[in-house]
């Protein structure tokens, strides 16, 4: 699920720690996120929010982990109004 508010753009998604790199794997029904962090300590959540970063070119600061800190399904919120950036999370979230 992904939709727009007024602070930027809400994305629901299914995160899988340890894993051997970190990727992006669209599916039917969601979209996966392989990190290769170990989920002790935020350590997997500190690892998301890196590699979101990265990948979309925005401030770590600006991703925020809405629901699910500490559950393998989480709610992250990307704090943006650049077109550019709202457009390439469109695509590759959908």
């Amino acid at each position: 699920m992904i939709k727009e508010t007024s602070e930027g753009i809400v994305v629901s998604l299914k995160i899988s720690p340890n894993a051997k790199k970190n990727e992006i794997i669209k599916t039917n029904d969601d979209i996966k996120i392989k990190i290769t962090a170990v989920p002790i300590d935020g350590k997997a959540n500190s690892a998301l929010t890196e590699f979101l970063s990265k990948t979309f070119k925005i401030p770590k600061t600006y991703i925020k982990i809405l629901k699910g800190e500490t559950s393998k399904e989480k709610t992250i919120l990307f704090v943006t109004k650049d077109t550019e950036k709202i457009e390439k999370i469109y695509k590759t979230f959908q």
